[in-house]
């Protein structure tokens, strides 16, 4: 193909020969107001000037055709293979790739669309963008896209230069039920309701037979499944009530419907954190010390605790005359707080008090009972813990971890966590903590270490877990479980040392936190314990078995479908092993060792694929309206392709059509003067001489009318 175009090579700036042309209108006007002739022959001497300096030449162009680019999406996402869309989708794809080869000068780009990363959905949008941005625009005649419609980044998709044709698989008779969680809490008080709104959803075609209502099962962990009959389409409040802290996993599941397209999307999980509300504790202080303060201040900093604190100043043997009406200090409600309103607290603290009449025996039979029923004490023991005002001499003696000698050990000692203890979540991993046995190395390391305590009760006979010793390396903190309850006592007055930095202090206000949240069974401080710490947008967690023993068996992971696999545990810290495991796919997975059980749930329930599964042009409606294209089923038939002029319909009933772009390459390009520099200049010579003429025969004949008169 040929093209011929004049070109321009201007010796001097346009701007400049614009200024000169503006000049020679002047001039010419002005020879046009003094009645010059030859003005005419000025003006093309002037254009013919003009001409000379901007140097047009002949521009031959020897061009060829290109192919027109048709893009053809094959979206095999997740969503693709439901019921019979994978063999539409072949069966498509076949046909129109045999339609494009026979078209001539056409070109066909295939590409396919896989299942997004990360649960991201069918990245049509970004696929066709990325597709696009590859081919020249001026070449793509038209993008055919098989798919069911589902984009999950249709705002992505570029502006097309040519029809966007969405060719749908599916059926109009589709129909599919899913369950959606609208409002899920994060966490939940324990004991308390906790609500969450969902709904469940019928899509498509749904059968009369189908439609109205649904079974529900809901479990907390996989445990104790319930059944309910709901009615779809509707927004369902549903009541839970959370029974232990931690993660809570609650999984909502759809009996599966004949006829509706998968059951993928018919469970649906939530995970709320179930927390207590505002912990209460009794502090009961004995004779004032030191380190009274120490408790107050702990258990005041945490905002989750609800502190009541009495402290025994006017024991019963004190006699000073003074009337009852007339002291200023509050009765101690003793039959409030141990009889009427004890199973209110999570945890009684003792805090050096000794037995010295005030509480009437059977009250510590109260607070006995109490532990057993799944109450906590804590006893911080001083000297009065050797003598006769123990509260090892009450009923309280029946519960108590260690019996005291009645020795009191007032020496400088290092308190260090024992083997055990180095296993046990209550001392494990302390800052600072010396070795178990040997010298004291921790007064020599450059970073945090453990300082001294000056006092030590005498313990002996230990029934619970010894964590710490002292003195001689006698019991320090000793740890035990009482029926359904919790005991701690530790063995010294002194943890304030900690606190004041005395030889440098230690980790007191981490460590009292820890025996305290024990005591009130948080899940982070059981012993046994068995949890899953997930990967952020991954499918894989690495499983966490806590065990005060030396091994810890294979840990045994059911798979959603009922298959099961052992994953071996590593030991990676004293009494902690872990493993790293990849799940194949999204679901709810369950961990178990021995009696251990732990339920986690992988990714989303239902992914994103099967959110939305009936076939609809509707995600894709703005890109196919904004590109003059369509959207034909392939329910209908596989639909004709056809070239069409831009601007015309792009589809009708049986067929489609691509828009030809009529692009082409240049082959030759040959470039020709319109004539030579003299050749101008002789032409403006030429014209400037002709007018000359002109106007001077002019001015001769003129010359003769204005002679002398003639003779009669």
């Amino acid at each position: 193909m040929n093209g011929m175009s004049i070109i321009f090579a201007p010796l001097l700036p346009w701007p400049v020969i614009a200024g000169a042309g503006v000049v020679a209108v002047v001039l010419l006007a002005l020879a046009l107001w003094r009645g010059l002739k030859g003005w005419a022959l000025r003006a093309l001497a002037a254009l013919v000037l003009l001409a000379a300096i901007a140097q047009p030449s002949l521009q031959r162009e020897q061009t060829a055709p290109l192919s027109n680019i048709v893009l053809l999406i094959d979206d095999r996402s997740s969503s693709q293979k439901l019921s019979d869309r994978v063999a539409q989708t072949d069966t498509a794809l076949t046909r129109l790739q045999a339609q494009l080869d026979a078209m001539p000068n056409v070109e066909t780009r295939r590409i396919t669309v896989p299942d997004g990363a990360d649960n991201a959905g069918t990245e049509l949008g970004s696929t066709l963008a990325e597709a696009l941005a590859a081919e020249p625009r001026a070449r793509v005649a038209g993008a055919l896209m098989v798919t069911d419609g589902q984009a999950h980044d249709a705002q992505l998709a570029p502006d097309l230069p040519a029809p966007l044709q969405v060719l749908l698989t599916g059926k109009r008779s589709d129909w599919d039920r899913r369950i959606l969680i609208e409002t899920a809490p994060s966490f939940g008080i324990i004991g308390e309701e906790t609500d969450i709104r969902l709904k469940v959803e019928d899509m498509g075609n749904v059968p009369e037979s189908a439609g109205g209502t649904a079974d529900l099962t809901i479990s907390i962990d996989g445990k104790d499944p319930k059944s309910y009959t709901v009615r779809t389409d509707r927004d369902l409040e549903l009541p839970l009530t959370l029974t232990h802290g931690g993660q809570n996993v609650v999984q909502f599941t759809l009996s599966p419907t004949e006829g509706e397209l998968t059951d993928r999307n018919n469970v649906a999980t939530v995970q709320i954190n179930g927390v207590r509300d505002r912990l209460r504790v009794l502090l009961v202080s004995g004779q004032p010390h030191a380190g009274e303060r120490t408790w107050r201040n702990l258990l005041k900093s945490d905002a989750g605790v609800d502190l009541v604190h009495f402290t025994i100043l006017r024991p019963p043997e004190k006699q000073d005359g003074v009337p009852v009406t007339e002291l200023s200090l509050i009765a101690f409600p003793t039959q409030e707080l141990f009889v009427d309103k004890i199973d209110e607290f999570d945890l009684i603290i003792f805090d050096r008090y000794g037995a010295r009449g005030i509480l009437p025996s059977a009250y510590f039979d109260n607070i006995k009972d109490y532990v057993e029923r799944g109450g906590a004490i804590l006893v911080a023991a001083g000297p009065e813990f050797a003598t006769v005002e123990s509260l090892y001499q009450t009923s309280l003696g029946d519960i108590m971890p260690a019996r005291p000698t009645g020795r009191v050990m007032s020496e400088s000692f290092l308190p260090r966590p024992t083997d055990l203890g180095l296993r046990h979540p209550v001392t494990a991993g302390l800052e600072g903590a010396p070795a178990p046995e040997g010298e004291d190395t921790a007064a020599e390391k450059d970073g945090p270490h453990w300082g001294h305590w000056l006092r030590q009760i005498e313990l002996t006979n230990p029934t619970g877990e010894v964590v710490m010793s002292g003195a001689e390396g006698k019991p320090l903190l000793v740890l035990s479980r009482e029926g359904e309850g919790r005991v701690a006592l530790l063995a010294s007055d002194q943890a304030w040392l900690w606190d004041r930095g005395y030889d440098g202090g230690g980790p007191q206000l981490e460590l009292l936190r820890r025996i305290a949240h024990w005591e009130m069974k948080e899940p982070e401080l059981e012993e046994e314990a068995l949890y899953a710490e997930i990967d952020p947008g991954a499918l894989s967690m690495r499983i966490i078995r806590r065990t005060m023993e030396d091994t810890a068996p294979p840990v045994t992971v059911t798979l959603p479908d009922g298959s099961t696999q052992e994953v071996p545990l590593t030991e990676t810290a004293p009494g902690r092993f872990t493993a790293r495991w990849t799940a194949p796919e999204a679901g709810l997975y369950r961990l178990k060792d021995g009696d251990l059980e732990r339920v986690v749930a992988m990714g989303p329930a239902s992914p994103r694929e099967f959110e939305q599964t009936i076939a609809s042009g509707d995600p894709l409606s703005a890109v196919v309206e904004a590109s003059n294209g369509g959207v034909t089923r392939l329910e209908d038939g596989v639909p004709a392709i056809r070239e069409v002029r831009a601007g015309r319909p792009t589809s009708g009933r049986g067929w489609i059509g691509i828009t030809p772009r009529g692009a082409t390459a240049t082959t030759d390009i040959r470039v020709q003067p319109l004539l030579p520099a003299w050749a101008w200049l002789i032409l403006a010579a030429l014209l400037t001489v002709g007018a000359w003429l002109v106007e001077g025969r002019n001015r001769r004949g003129g010359g003769g009318d204005k002679g002398g008169p003639t003779a009669a």
